[in-house]
């Protein structure tokens, strides 16, 4: 009976602690100093990769403006002229590809355009007014970010001959 109860008590140990029945890994091997003598070509690799800029998030008046200007092109149908944009954003130490729905703070971007998308549907007469005021070809804050439908379409170059199909 004693027997049973000591076979009992080693295997209820050895499933209570199996960390302690396994043998612990060696430690790492080190690494001999190199000697001066050794060519370029004998040393092992060590090149690591460039060290990335680290660049802080975009400011939220960015991304609130990003989306500001996107839901005005999705709400009243205004054209985005990409180098005004472009440059405003920069003024904001932004870059154009952050404030991108794929971009890093996208999702940032798209939560804020659908709150102010569906706030500019509800009077869209008058946000689209608003709007215009502000970023359009009369735009008090800046102009031209925001073209009207059909506006800045290409124009043949003078003197130039079209092209054949």
């Amino acid at each position: 009976m004693i027997v049973r109860s000591l076979i009992a008590a080693a295997l209820i140990g050895g499933m209570a602690h199996p960390a302690a029945a396994q043998d612990t890994a060696p430690p790492p091997a080190a690494t001999a100093p190199q000697e001066p003598s050794q060519t370029p070509s004998q040393e092992p690799s060590r090149e690591a990769a460039p060290p990335r800029p680290i660049r802080n998030a975009p400011s939220p008046r960015a991304l609130e403006f990003a989306a500001y200007i996107f839901s005005a092109v999705n709400v009243c149908g205004y054209r985005l002229n990409a180098p005004e944009f472009e440059a405003l954003l920069a003024k904001q130490n932004t870059r154009p590809e952050d404030v991108s729905p794929r971009g890093p703070f996208g999702n940032r971007v798209i939560g804020i355009f659908t709150l102010m998308s569906n706030q500019m549907n509800l009077n869209r007469e008058q946000a689209c007014l608003a709007v215009a005021g502000e970023y359009g070809p009369e735009g008090n804050v800046v102009k031209n970010v925001l073209l009207p439908p059909g506006a800045g379409e290409p124009v043949p170059a003078p003197g130039g001959k079209p092209a054949q199909p």
